[in-house]
């Protein structure tokens, strides 16, 4: 029951945050959960021996997640690598979700805790990242 209800949890979160915010997610629970609900992105499995990540592409490399992980095996990091023709799409999705804090910042609320969602530019592509506050 545990399970599910933790499963249930982590469903509404996905859907409310469209599908990005899983910080304080186990590993386990965010494999279960993209293999469910994301299969149109693939796993990667990479060995660093810097930074512990979960590491998922769309078939066309236009989207890469990476889901950072802590020692204990729990999200605390989001980056989310796109095409840059995206970045109209996420401004506009962004904007009508969340508290705006800035040029490409927002703010999610969320059980009581703040956390940073920025998007920034780069050359062929933009980065966001999503962060708790601290």
């Amino acid at each position: 029951m545990k399970i599910v209800a933790s499963l249930i949890i982590l469903l509404l979160t996905w859907i409310s945050a469209s599908g990005q915010n899983l910080i304080g997610y186990k590993e386990k629970d965010i494999r279960n959960y993209m293999k469910e609900n994301q299969a149109d992105l693939n796993y990667n499995s990479v060995k660093n021996s810097k930074f512990k990540y979960l590491k998922y592409c769309d078939n066309s490399d236009t989207q890469t997640l990476l889901f950072f992980l802590n020692r204990d095996s729990v999200c605390n990091n989001i980056r989310i690598i796109c095409n840059a023709g995206i970045k109209d799409e996420k401004t506009k999705e962004f904007d009508s979700l969340y508290e705006k804090n800035g040029e490409n910042k927002w703010i999610e609320k969320r059980d009581g805790k703040n956390y940073s969602i920025e998007i920034t530019d780069e050359k062929w592509s933009c980065i966001i990242t999503i962060k708790q506050d601290k």
